[in-house]
């Protein structure tokens, strides 16, 4: 071969290798632009979701139903004699959409009870299994555990997703939740205790797995009626939740 032509074959490597490269950027761009474009389409759907939820939002109810801590961590919000339909809402402090559920349809899942038209039973339940998010969880569980009355209870659950921490970060830390519990009204002079020795962590942890394995649940928010799952686009929709739990109810 030729001088000429052995730079000439040079030539045509370095060019076929050139476009070789070209040709992985584009694709390397088209996946970026394709995942970017599937993650603002999301955006925009949770967007318009969550402008949905709030524009049927409603107000707190103006007198809570009868609220009654149960031996298992429950808690049962229902008026004497109203045993179905059943709303059964699985939650964990630290799970940041369970905290959207509370924003979009607490005040719905309160007034159903308070009117008379369903049970609630809340289960907090520690799902995660990474930390620091597993932690923050079982120790705000734990917490909760530690009241023994319900409307204290529930307004402890309430300042729980209002302090949300977020979930890259050592969160609900024992002193604040100490503090919280008071806000709420817990006057117990051994819930101090009981929330900074971590009382019923243990039992917080376990319980979750069983629960979450019993009643099938791979992740929260979760909203059964009846025993069924409800989808995300009732359980986060007020109007679309009261619609079910009422036509359940007959």
């Amino acid at each position: 071969m030729s001088k000429g032509s052995r730079e000439a074959s040079a030539r045509d490597r370095i060019a076929a290798q050139r476009a070789a490269e070209r040709k992985r950027e584009r694709r390397k761009r088209l996946t970026v632009i394709t995942a970017v474009g599937v993650v603002a389409v999301a955006a925009i759907g949770l967007g318009s979701w969550y402008a949905a939820s709030q524009d049927t939002a409603e107000k707190p109810a103006l007198a809570q139903a009868p609220a009654t801590v149960n031996s298992d961590g429950t808690l049962t919000l229902a008026k004497a004699g109203v045993t179905a339909p059943v709303l059964d809402v699985y939650e964990d402090f630290q799970c940041p959409a369970c905290k959207a559920l509370e924003t979009s349809s607490g005040s719905t899942i309160k007034n159903l009870a308070a009117e008379g038209k369903a049970k609630v039973v809340y289960h907090p339940v520690s799902i995660f299994s990474a930390e620091p998010t597993k932690s923050n969880s079982i120790r705000a569980g734990a917490a909760a555990r530690c009241i023994g009355d319900g409307a204290q209870w529930l307004a402890f659950h309430d300042r729980l997703f209002q302090n949300q921490p977020s979930e890259t970060v050592e969160g609900f830390a024992l002193n604040d939740l100490v503090a919280w519990g008071e806000e709420a009204g817990v006057t117990d002079p051994g819930f101090p205790e009981c929330v900074t020795t971590q009382k019923h962590a243990a039992e917080q942890e376990s319980q979750s797995v069983r629960v979450l394995r019993e009643a099938k649940v791979t992740g929260t928010p979760l909203v059964k009626l009846d025993g069924k799952d409800l989808p995300n686009e009732v359980a986060f929709v007020p109007a679309k939740l009261r619609e079910a739990v009422v036509a359940a109810g007959g």
